[in-house]
């Protein structure tokens, strides 16, 4: 979704899938992956994601369920983050009259998943959480507190959702505004630096997911292509199974 349309919906998309040779599936173990953001908003988790996952996992479960706003800056599912853009010098007030039209915090709705999830089906095997967001943040040149806010939300998930162990899949930002936006290029590299200090996080490169042909001219979109996103999906599933079976970070965050 563009990130500034009027009309953008909090979307709670609850996928299964299951190996099928299995007679008793709850028996089995299974895996959860949440997809969450500002980008994710516009992947079709049935688009190359869902297809990778259940040949990558097999012949063990995949669940995953996807929380995603387009055009939210990481504040929206960040409680702290007020203070820790304090910290920055940021001036919230001004900043947060931006917010009027963004509804509530993102974030109790990926626990309200997580635990419907668990209720039916018990504690999972592994949990892995995906994160594609950053744009807005770039854009509004908040990129000073954005490394403190990426950081708080992953320990509040891992204490909320009872997952210590939780891994971590994050999309870099891609390259769109790399040559002539500082702010933007600070939060791709938090991106990775978060990812590298994290002993169970990983960054996916995105560069190549936002480019298209205009006037017969190669250029770097804002936005994903139609088979960029289908790819991310791919990606994300890849290297969340990397991660859950203790192969950590691909080289060029491009995971085959």
């Amino acid at each position: 979704m563009k990130p500034h349309l009027p009309f953008v919906f909090l979307l709670a998309t609850l996928g299964t899938i299951f190996a099928a040779d299995t007679p008793t599936p709850k028996a089995k173990p299974f895996h959860v992956i949440i997809l969450s953001g500002q980008t994710m908003n516009g992947v079709d988790p049935k688009t190359g994601f869902e297809t990778e996952a259940k040949e990558r996992f097999a012949p063990d479960d995949v669940l995953y369920f996807k929380i995603a706003k387009g055009g939210s800056p990481i504040r929206l599912w960040v409680a702290e983050w007020n203070e820790i853009a304090s910290r920055h010098g940021v001036n919230v007030q001004t900043t947060r009259t931006k917010d009027t039209t963004q509804g509530t915090l993102h974030y109790e709705p990926i626990l309200a998943e997580y635990h419907k999830l668990v209720e039916e089906r018990g504690t999972p095997t592994s949990v892995t959480f995906c994160w594609m967001q950053g744009e807005q943040d770039g854009r509004d040149k908040l990129d000073t507190p954005y490394a403190d806010a990426l950081k708080q939300l992953l320990f509040n998930l891992r204490r909320d959702l009872k997952q210590p162990n939780m891994n971590v899949v994050i999309g870099r930002l891609n390259d769109w505004g790399e040559g002539n936006n500082e702010s933007w290029h600070k939060v791709r590299q938090t991106h990775m630096d978060v990812a590298a200090s994290d002993p169970r996080a990983a960054w996916i490169d995105t560069d190549d997911l936002n480019d298209k042909e205009v006037d017969g001219i190669m250029q770097n979109q804002y936005h994903f292509t139609g088979a960029g996103c289908a790819l991310l999906g791919r990606r994300f599933a890849r290297q969340s199974n990397l991660l859950v079976h203790g192969n950590g970070q691909t080289k060029d965050g491009r995971p085959q």
